[in-house]
């Protein structure tokens, strides 16, 4: 698959849209907690940026390993969060993380496909 291919892009592009989409956030910090204090609740607030950016790594060089992560941590989401919101807010955090797993793993296959089409 071309590096230009838009398959090949927009999960990449989805994934850092969201990691600046959960970071906005970790901001109330700033409203919350005194100079000392905010450190640390920055820090545990910036967790699950943390881990989006470690799996957007992963994801880059190994979509379908990434596409499996991405996958996970939109149902991680929701088991551990279930009952404490309403539909739309399980919508919009794990919807995208859900969105952006599948489209790396789509990649991911759509590229063996060609590969192996490629071979003689």
């Amino acid at each position: 698959m071309k590096k230009h291919s838009w398959l090949y892009w927009a999960p990449r592009t989805l994934g850092i849209i969201f990691v600046f989409f959960i970071t906005i956030f970790a901001l109330d910090v700033f409203e919350e907690y005194k100079f000392p204090e905010v450190l640390i609740a920055l820090f545990m607030h910036l967790v699950p940026t943390y881990l989006v950016i470690s799996v957007l790594i992963i994801s880059w060089k190994w979509e379908r390993i990434g596409g499996l992560l991405f996958l996970g941590l939109g149902i991680f989401y929701i088991i551990m969060t279930w009952g404490k919101f309403d539909g739309l807010t399980y919508l919009i955090i794990s919807g995208p993380v859900i969105l952006i797993g599948i489209l790396f793993l789509v990649s991911s296959f759509r590229k063996t496909k060609k590969e192996k089409s490629r071979s003689p």
